[in-house]
């Protein structure tokens, strides 16, 4: 059994950069390529995988115009990551495309397994790496995930903003992080049959749960974050000091 990793990365970060002076906006580096520690997070979030052993291959989705640009600085700053057969593919417009364009360049076998990861959750840990692995192995489909620890309202839309419907248990929510873990199989299926279909999802769970099949949730960590706005990137500043990076 192989272990593909596909970190989508094309997007542009707007809500880091709404935050941002307009003036500036256009000269900032898209989310996932700013530093932490002078590294892009990336960079960061590619380590942890180049780290973890079953790892097979790594595959990176990238606008086109930021290819030939990463690649470059890979090659002569982070060499390491070279040693899980990076390949960098143009992604697409929606988070979807990109990891449909990984999957293209993907040689693997119905039973391999096929990780998707956010390009900035930099502090994912090779335990949850691992916990996803085996349980896609076991089950063909999973998630890291961690649970709700906030009361979690269903609302209504309205003209005036937003108008309670209900509150739903805590103990059936859990908020997801990844890597997301699929048996290849299984995951290019869902991914041909929401292309032929025209359906668009938040991520790639809900296409497998869209085709009825179930999916697991494994422990995550509250320091599993997905870097979006620039308090996060605060957050992480702590983070990496606590690691003893900065």
């Amino acid at each position: 059994m192989k272990v593909f990793v596909i970190v989508p990365a094309a997007g542009l970060g707007t809500r880091m950069a709404a935050l941002s002076p307009a003036k500036s906006r256009k000269k900032s580096p898209t989310k996932q390529f700013k530093e932490l520690g002078g590294v892009p997070i990336l960079v960061l979030t590619l380590r942890k995988f180049a780290a973890v052993p079953a790892v097979h291959q790594i595959i990176v989705a990238l606008r086109l115009d930021e290819v030939a640009g990463f690649r470059a600085q890979v090659e002569k700053q982070f060499p390491e990551i070279l040693n899980k057969r990076l390949e960098i593919v143009e992604g697409g417009e929606h988070r979807q495309d990109s990891v449909a364009s990984a999957l293209k360049q993907i040689a693997a076998a119905p039973d391999d397994i096929v990780l998707v990861h956010d390009a900035v959750r930099p502090f994912v840990t090779p335990e949850i790496i691992d916990q996803v692995i085996k349980a896609a192995q076991q089950h063909g489909a999973a998630i890291a995930g961690w649970p709700a620890v906030d009361t979690v309202k269903q609302v209504e839309r309205t003209a005036d903003g937003a108008l309670i419907k209900t509150t739903i248990p805590r103990a059936s929510i859990v908020m997801a992080q990844t890597p997301q873990g699929f048996r290849y199989d299984i995951l290019k299926k869902a991914f041909d049959d929401a292309t032929a279909d025209g359906f668009l999802g938040t991520d790639e769970a809900s296409l497998i749960e869209r085709a009825g099949l179930p999916v697991m949730v494994v422990m995550g960590s509250p320091r599993n974050i997905k870097i979006t706005t620039p308090a996060d990137m605060e957050l992480a500043e702590f983070y990496l000091k606590t690691e003893g990076i900065l």
